[in-house]
Parts: structure tokens; sequence; C-alpha cells
């Protein structure tokens, strides 16, 4: 019955410490010989409380990472262009060729703004992974923090 236990306890802790070492892998030893049960309390506990001091759960932020992007319509195609170089055509005498040179200008236009927003989201994305690293780093000093004061090495 015992050895069920402390099995339970290792997949408990094994499925919980897969969230929790979201910025770096945190090495816990127990000094004081604490038992494994004693070690996934003591754990579960510190990670509560890294949490309520840091404002940071890995596994919240984690999932905010996977969290795809959201992207915007593909307004501006040639379509828009068109319309408005026939319509400038027409004036000229040269409907046809106003909305060729048009379809011409839209495409160009919608490929600058996509670039330019391909850009904006790659540093956005960048400017993100900083701040969630920044974060983690937080966490990890706050959860170190409270199992060393427990009888833990932690490296």
């Amino acid at each position: 019955m015992r050895n069920r236990v402390i099995w339970a306890w290792a997949a408990v802790l094994l499925a919980g410490s897969v969230g929790i070492s979201g910025a770096q892998d945190v090495y816990v030893y127990p000094s004081r010989n604490q038992s494994a049960e004693q070690t996934a309390k003591d754990k579960e506990e510190c990670h509560g409380w890294a949490v309520s001091q840091t404002g940071v759960d890995p596994e919240k932020v984690a999932a905010e990472a996977a969290a795809p992007p959201k992207s915007s319509s593909g307004a501006g195609s040639g379509a828009e262009g068109a319309a408005v170089g026939a319509a400038r055509g027409a004036i000229s005498g040269d409907p046809a060729g106003g909305a060729m040179r048009g379809i011409f200008m839209g495409r160009l236009m919608h490929a600058i703004r996509a670039r330019r927003q391909m850009e904006e989201q790659q540093q956005a994305s960048q400017q993100a992974h900083q701040q969630r690293q920044v974060q983690l780093g937080s966490y990890d000093r706050a959860y170190s923090a409270c199992l060393t004061g427990r009888g833990y090495s932690v490296q």
C-alpha cells in the first residue's frame, strides 16, 4: 500500500512540475531527509506561495505563450485599387488601363502593409518573450527561496 502512495505522489509531482519548470529547470534536494510525500507537499505549497508573491503562474504563462497570435483581415488587396483606378481611368478616358494600374497599386500597398504588420508582430513577440522570461525568473527566485527556507537544497 505504501508503494502505491509513493507512486501516486510521484505521478502528481511529475505532472505538477511540468508546468512549474517554465523558465528554468529547478532541481530540489531534500537536505533534511524529507520524505517524497513531504517534498511533494512542500513543492505544491511553495508553488502557491511563489504565485501569490509574484503574481506569476508558470502554467498560465505557458498557455498564453502557446496561444496563436491574432491576425487581421487582408483588406487592401487589388480589388479596392482596381475600383479606384477604374474611376480615375474613366475620368481620363482609359478605365481598363486605370483599373490595371489600380490593381497593381492595391497589391503593392497590401504587400507593404502586410510586411509592416509582420515586422510589428515579430517585435511584439520578442518583447512578450522577454517579459515572460523576466516573470518566470521572478517566480523561480520566489519558489527557490520558499523551498530553501523549508530545508531543501535548490539549484
